[in-house]
C-alpha cells in the first residue's frame, strides 16, 4: 500500500476547514466515515499516511466543493505549497528559480511519498517537464495536486506561470505521468 506524508492530507483539510468553513469541514468529515477517526485524531505531519486517504480526502472535497472534476485538487494543491511549506523550503524559492525548486523537490520525493520518483527536466528556456515516474498508485487527484503544488511554486519563486498542464498520466494508459510548467 502506497503511503504518503500526514501533511498532504492535513493541508487538504486545512484548506476546506479555511474556505468552508465549520460546516464544510463536517460536511467532508460526513462523506468520509471510514477515515473520520483518522482526520479527527489530527494526523502528524510527518506521519505516513495511506494514499488511499489523500485521495478519498480529495475526490471527496472536489465533490462538495468542486465541479466534480478533480480540478479543486490543483487549487488545493497550490494553497498547500503556500500554506505548509516549512521556513527552511520557503528560502529555497525565494533564492531559486522555478527549476532549482523542482530540482530540489526530486531529491525530496521520498521525504513525502513512500513509492515512485519525480524528475525534472528543462532544456534551455523551455519549459520544466515533471515525470513522476513508477508511482505505486497513480490518481488524478494526485497528479493535479502536484500540477498545483509546481504552478505556485513558480510563483513562490518569483517568476509569472505561462502554462501548466498533464499532457501525459498513466490513469490514461501512458507509461508515466508528466507535468509541463512554463514560466517568464
Amino acid at each position: 500500500m502506497a503511503c504518503c506524508k500526514g501533511i498532504a492530507v492535513t493541508s487538504r483539510v486545512k484548506y476546506v476547514q479555511e474556505h468552508h468553513g465549520e460546516a464544510g469541514l463536517g460536511a467532508l468529515l460526513e462523506a468520509l466515515p471510514e477515515d473520520r477517526p483518522l482526520l479527527e485524531a489530527h494526523v502528524l505531519p510527518h506521519a505516513w499516511v495511506p494514499m488511499d486517504v489523500f485521495i478519498r480526502v480529495n475526490v471527496a472535497a472536489d465533490r462538495l466543493f468542486g465541479r466534480g472534476d478533480l480540478k479543486l485538487c490543483q487549487e488545493m494543491g497550490a494553497w498547500a505549497a503556500e500554506r505548509t511549506l516549512p521556513t527552511l523550503f520557503k528560502l529555497f524559492f525565494r533564492l531559486g528559480t522555478p527549476m532549482f525548486v523542482f530540482n530540489k523537490a526530486s531529491k525530496l520525493w521520498s521525504a513525502h511519498y513512500d513509492t515512485g520518483t519525480m524528475v525534472a527536466e528543462r532544456h534551455g528556456d523551455g519549459p520544466a517537464h515533471l515525470f513522476i515516474r513508477d508511482f505505486a498508485q497513480p490518481h488524478r487527484a494526485h497528479c493535479l495536486s502536484v500540477l498545483g503544488w509546481a504552478s505556485k511554486s513558480v510563483a513562490l519563486s518569483g517568476a509569472k506561470l505561462a502554462r501548466a498542464e498533464e499532457p501525459r498520466c498513466r490513469t490514461h494508459g501512458a507509461p508515466e505521468c508528466e507535468l509541463v510548467v512554463e514560466w517568464r
